[in-house]
């Protein structure tokens, strides 16, 4: 397992560097968006309307919100559950997206169409929202402003912190590492 430093969006040629398991500290541009958004993404791409921002390449960062404290930048902003994203994904992908960033595993089918696309999944510290926080350097918002918290970011974030869980070869961080630590407590 590797760490590397990357610049979003991720090119082709880092894509094709990641194995899951790896450790990658991002800099660069993240769309922070979760499931209202995505509801309006789809539908606009199913209905083939400008998007508010063009995908191809991008990282989607599943990222809760939270509400910002007077005098910073964000409030916490800590991942999402990303399989509440997976009715959106298959369209997300076809989009052009590249990188998805969220906690937890996601669906044999949202697996299968990251293989056909060549996209990436990782998944970044649940409860760490705060300190997340402290890797934003700019925060703007690029559609929906009508959902509040939930309208889509275009963060900058320098050393925003990451493990890829499945990578566009197929390996699985979570098929392949809970069975181990299962087997530890026996």
């Amino acid at each position: 397992m590797a760490s590397l430093v990357a610049t979003s969006p991720l090119g082709k040629e880092t894509l094709t560097q990641l194995r899951a398991g790896d450790t990658v500290s991002l800099s660069g541009v993240l769309y922070a968006a979760r499931d209202a958004a995505h509801a309006k993404l789809t539908e606009a791409i199913r209905l083939a309307l400008p998007l508010p921002f063009d995908p191809a390449g991008q990282t989607i960062y599943y990222m809760g919100p939270s509400p910002t404290p007077p005098g910073r930048l964000i409030g916490a902003c800590g991942p999402t559950t990303g399989s509440r994203m997976d009715p959106f994904t298959p369209d997300m992908l076809q989009a052009g997206v590249r990188v998805m960033i969220g906690k937890g595993a996601r669906s044999a089918e949202v697996k299968k169409v990251m293989s056909k696309h060549g996209a990436v999944y990782l998944v970044t510290y649940g409860g760490a929202g705060a300190l997340l926080a402290k890797t934003v350097c700019q925060v703007e918002v690029v559609a929906y402003p009508e959902l509040g918290a939930e309208a889509v970011l275009r963060l900058e974030v320098t050393g925003f912190p990451a493990v890829v869980a499945y990578d566009i070869y197929g390996s699985d961080l979570f098929a392949e590492e809970i069975p181990k630590y299962a087997r530890e407590l026996i």
